[in-house]
């Protein structure tokens, strides 16, 4: 499809595609990763240990591996003293640990995706959107959650799926939303976005996107005042309640109306 550019003279845009964060979004999978790092710490010798609190300050730093430097770089630790090349091997292994325990916990916890996730996937499908994914975590992460929540077949349902091996540029910035837009052919204009966060919120916004907010319990306290909608979860969410507020959103992008 290829992609157009929207005035105000112009019929007003449909919605067209749905664009999905996993960590948080798909499901509140950050106490999961917040006992895998802790794993793959002690597995490496280390006396750290991060608490729901410290874990919820570092979300707000993007990124597996970009979370280890900066609470190298803060702690002042011993392994912010090697030189570059052995640094980036430890974090590179810490985080190889991280991810396996957090594939195990996966297995053996069973995540579920948060309440309403599944229905609005299939009723999107159904209605015939286009479904992407926009995330900084791991294909690996991504593989083992969905994997087991919507099948072997998982990414079938999505046209697109930008990831942190596609979008080297972490949230806040735009770089996997604007990579997801390309991946669907369509314009921001078109889509919704659901996030869980402030750098998520930021994000697609950079990319143009209007976007739907579920926060967690790590979340909660964020800035969200942008959004387009802050919902608990997307339980009792429906097409038609998603189509209103995305045309609400199209009318004030062209001017026509500024309250979504």
């Amino acid at each position: 499809m290829n992609r157009r550019s929207v005035s105000p003279r112009d019929t007003a845009p449909q919605l067209r595609g749905l664009v999905f964060d996993v960590d948080g979004t798909l499901a509140d999978t950050e106490e999961a990763h917040r006992q895998a790092f802790n794993t793959a710490f002690r597995a490496h010798g280390l006396s750290w240990d991060w608490d729901r609190d410290t874990y919820t300050r570092l979300l707000a730093v993007s990124g597996g591996k970009e979370r280890l430097r900066h609470h190298i770089a803060c702690s002042r630790d011993a392994l912010g003293d090697l030189d570059a090349a052995a640094l980036d091997a430890s974090v590179n292994a810490l985080h190889a640990a991280k991810t396996a325990a957090y594939e195990r916990l996966v297995r053996e916890g069973g995540l579920a995706l948060r309440p309403g996730v599944p229905d609005l996937i299939e009723a999107a499908g159904s209605a015939g959107l286009a479904l992407a994914i926009a995330t900084t975590t791991t294909p690996a992460n991504i593989d083992a959650l969905l994997g087991g929540t919507l099948g072997s077949g998982w990414r079938s349902l999505f046209a697109a799926v930008e990831d942190a091996s596609t979008a080297p540029l972490k949230k806040p910035h735009p770089q996997v939303y604007l990579q997801a837009l390309a991946g669907l052919g369509l314009d921001a204009i078109e889509c919704l976005a659901f996030e869980d966060s402030d750098n998520g919120l930021r994000a697609a916004q950079g990319a143009g996107i209007a976007t739907i907010i579920t926060p967690t319990a790590f979340t909660e306290g964020q800035d969200f005042s942008k959004a387009a909608r802050v919902l608990p979860d997307l339980a009792t969410l429906t097409l038609d309640e998603l189509l209103c507020w995305h045309a609400n959103a199209v009318r004030g992008s062209i001017g026509t109306h500024n309250n979504t």
